[in-house]
């Protein structure tokens, strides 16, 4: 008889995370799987057109659970999944990342003496401030398979105590969609580059090298001051190489908030469907960013990384990867785009098993351990 897992997503980029494990799902015969999406972020852009792009079909389920506070979100949440849990028991439930729709679902699965795999586990950044982080400690102290992207993922998880035998590293899932997209990009006619929002963007800016900026975490962007004294900085920058920035809607909504004034040099964007930010950052001198997933692609496709932020829970992009931390000092992150434009910025490498199969890895060990219980 067949194993059935849930798939659980709540925001887009999870999308992006389970898409190459519905894929590798699809092409065996040993496990079913229901995609399920919480909605704790309504995404305009979640469209027909986004499922088809990574390969994937609509939400089997759709809780519409998301707005309101950390709590709030959380309680609706797993109220919600516990209903669709009670109905239709799975075999396992499957978290990635480390949103609050992770934390929820594990918990209420955990209740249900149903098995938590997480992918993306063991990521520390140390700081509990942030939300993601507590998500993350949480999720993990109640997971019985973690899945891991990089060494120090491993590391944290044995200090912690887990069993060396619950955790395995099997590369990178976002990795695994990345690849699977820029071949699309690869393959799609002039038509189909054309229409893409930011192609125009691209095309104007000719052979030039351009830098893309991406920000929207709360110590970055809530601060009238933090926020004036990056721009500052990121203006500066402008003057010697010109800027795209899709701008999140929080940093936007912040930027107007403060009156603060961007110059002739950074082009404001709204947020970017997948496919057409892909187009843009892929070929970009430099990324400047707070994301943690951004961190990641750059060091996987080798495009030079500053991160404007204090500390990062994905340190393989700095050991290994493209990726410069640099915080949000303004001599800090002049210094790091010089060295890129002057041609002593990191090479990197690609992280072990960044190699597009963790997805396929993953399945087998599922398989393999919801056959034994």
């Amino acid at each position: 008889m067949q194993k059935k897992i849930y798939l659980v997503a709540g925001a887009r980029p999870n999308f992006m995370k389970i898409a190459p494990i519905v894929r590798a799902l699809q092409q065996q015969d040993k496990l079913t799987y229901k995609i399920v999406h919480t909605g704790q972020h309504y995404d305009h852009e979640m469209n027909d057109v986004f499922f088809e792009e990574l390969g994937i079909p609509q939400p089997d389920i759709f809780m519409a659970a998301g707005g309101g506070s950390h709590a709030q979100q959380t309680a609706k949440i797993m109220v919600a999944f516990e209903e669709y849990c009670q109905t239709e028991m799975p075999d396992a439930v499957l978290v990635v990342g480390d949103v609050n729709s992770t934390l929820a679902c594990s918990i209420v699965a955990k209740k249900l003496h149903i098995p938590v795999a997480h992918v993306e586990a063991g990521l520390r950044s140390g700081d509990r401030r942030m939300p993601e982080e507590i998500n993350r400690l949480v999720t993990d102290s109640i997971t019985d398979w973690f899945f891991v992207t990089e060494p120090s993922g491993q590391q944290h998880l044995l200090a912690e105590g887990k069993p060396t035998t619950a955790i395995h590293y099997v590369g990178h899932v976002m990795v695994d969609n990345l690849f699977y997209q820029v071949e699309k990009l690869k393959k799609a006619d002039k038509a189909a580059i054309d229409s893409l929002e930011t192609a125009p963007i691209k095309a104007a800016l000719g052979d030039h090298p351009y830098g893309v900026l991406t920000m929207h975490r709360p110590s970055n962007v809530d601060n009238p001051e933090t926020l004036q004294r990056i721009i500052q900085t990121l203006k500066q920058i402008s003057t010697q190489l010109p800027l795209i920035f899709p701008a999140h809607p929080r940093t936007q909504h912040n930027l107007e908030k403060f009156n603060i004034d961007l110059g002739p040099n950074i082009t404001l964007l709204g947020p970017q469907a997948y496919m057409p930010f892909l187009y843009l950052w892929k070929d970009a001198a430099v990324v400047l960013t707070d994301s943690g997933g951004l961190q990641e692609e750059t060091t996987a496709l080798g495009v030079p990384c500053v991160t404007i932020r204090e500390n990062t829970e994905r340190p393989v992009t700095v050991d290994e990867g493209t990726n410069t931390l640099v915080g949000t000092d303004p001599a800090q992150i002049q210094a790091a785009v010089n060295n890129i434009l002057q041609g002593h910025g990191k090479h990197g490498r690609r992280p072990k098993l960044w190699d597009g199969n963790a997805a396929q890895r993953i399945i087998e060990i599922l398989t393999k351990e919801l056959n034994a219980l």
